[in-house]
């Protein structure tokens, strides 16, 4: 199990077949203002591998678009919404298709209101990850260990909790409910980077 740091790419060859896991670390939470500066990838194998782009970054990338891209891959997320339009904001790509662990755990927890990542490792894998990072400088010259190891947790218990998800999911019968939710997640995206973010398009209101 290794954390591997690239810049501005991700090697050819990495990465098995399968599902990856993918997460997000910009300079704050309005998509056009804030940059992307890294990308988390894994392919659930035990390593974790971190794409950093610095300042002025032409987000060229084309092994990691290519990955992103390729639909036949699904891309497994948590709050998978946020990624994806930063994602097609600076990379062009529309990184799908989707498992959201946040909206599945919506639609089977609902015996709580804690959906966090944390919150969802320690109840489905007994497992603890700090959050210390979350808020840190992600623009810094220098990435440090404690946020490297962060931003990989962020994606090293994704698969295994799609795989106990699907399990609860199926139990529920909203399985097939949570797809069409996932399905819609890019357009969901791009309503946010349009500029209804915070409206309800859906309702009777106004």
């Amino acid at each position: 199990m290794a954390v591997y740091f690239h810049e501005e790419d991700l090697p050819e060859g990495v990465l098995a077949d399968g599902p990856v896991a993918v997460d997000t670390e910009t300079m704050g939470l309005v998509t056009p203002r804030d940059r992307l500066c890294l990308v988390q990838i894994s392919d659930g194998k035990g390593d974790e591998h971190l794409v950093r782009f610095a300042n002025g970054s032409a987000y060229d990338a084309p092994n990691l678009k290519a990955v992103l891209a390729d639909p036949d891959r699904i891309k497994i997320y948590h709050f998978a919404r946020f990624d994806l339009a930063a994602i097609e904001h600076y990379l062009g790509v529309e990184a799908g298709p989707v498992f959201c662990t946040k909206i599945a755990s919506k639609m089977t927890r609902t015996y709580t209101d804690r959906h966090g990542l944390k919150n969802l490792v320690e109840e489905l894998l007994g497992e603890s990850i700090s959050k210390q990072q979350q808020s840190s400088d992600w623009g810094a010259d220098e990435i440090n260990e404690a946020q490297r190891d962060y931003a990989a947790s962020d994606v090293r218990f994704l698969h295994r909790l799609r795989d106990v998800l699907i399990v609860r999911l199926e139990r529920e019968g909203r399985l097939e409910l949570a797809q069409a939710c996932y399905d819609f997640l890019p357009t969901r995206a791009r309503l946010d980077l349009a500029g209804w973010a915070d409206k309800d398009i859906f309702s009777h209101e106004g």
